[in-house]
């Protein structure tokens, strides 16, 4: 494994550690065609992972007033959960690679859009509470692009942004790393393209999680 500088490793979950990137686009146009607001398509649903879940709403139906908003982010949850079968999947790689740089001394978070109940049940599912040594979820703090969340993770282990990297398939990952000078490891097989990640300069932006060793 290649030796780098870095103290903290803050992986996104969905689309970056958790193949769930068609559940959670299925359950989005689910939740739409409840209250009868027009279905996204694929491409439309899936853009918006990353982001907190009421703000991803109010991206996707920007006219819906606030009762709507809140009532699609409740069917969202309750058909999100009606399809938690059992523990996450993980992309190839991640489980062991995550072991090992937990075993080579790396403080590892997490950084998410979902709600701190989601991931606790993810975490709880796959028996990883003691692999992660801090989290952070959109509804605890501010959601993606906003840096609040890195913020708050450095502040917590008293480091600087150039000693962490923020792992992430989405530009709202790579921005809000960017604005606060974090380095950042793009992944292009989650929910946004090579070329849109690549706008943000990260470090690299590598297809398979495999590669993340010649970075770490």
């Amino acid at each position: 494994m290649v030796k780098s500088n870095y103290k903290l490793l803050i992986f996104d979950w969905d689309g970056t550690l958790s193949d769930s990137v068609s559940r959670i686009a299925k359950c989005i146009q689910l939740a739409a065609a409840d209250y009868q607001l027009p279905v996204p398509s694929y491409q439309q649903a899936s853009n918006i992972i990353g982001l907190g879940l009421t703000e991803a709403v109010r991206y996707l139906f920007p006219e819906a007033d606030q009762n709507t908003v809140a009532d699609v982010s409740r069917s969202y949850s309750d058909h999100y959960r009606s399809r938690e079968s059992g523990p996450p999947d993980f992309f190839p790689h991640v489980l062991p690679l995550l072991k090992q740089f937990k075993a080579n001394n790396y403080l590892l978070a997490v950084a998410t859009g979902k709600s701190r109940a989601g991931l606790n049940r993810a975490l709880q599912a796959t028996g990883l509470e003691r692999l992660f040594d801090s989290s952070r979820c959109a509804d605890e703090t501010q959601s993606k692009p906003s840096p609040l969340m890195l913020e708050q993770l450095l502040e917590a282990f008293q480091l600087q942004p150039e000693q962490a990297i923020m792992v992430g398939d989405t530009e709202y990952d790579m921005e809000m790393a960017a604005h606060i000078a974090m380095p950042r490891l793009a992944v292009s097989y989650g929910a946004h393209s090579a070329e849109r990640l690549q706008q943000y300069q990260p470090v690299a932006c590598i297809d398979c999680f495999s590669e993340i060793i010649n970075y770490i």
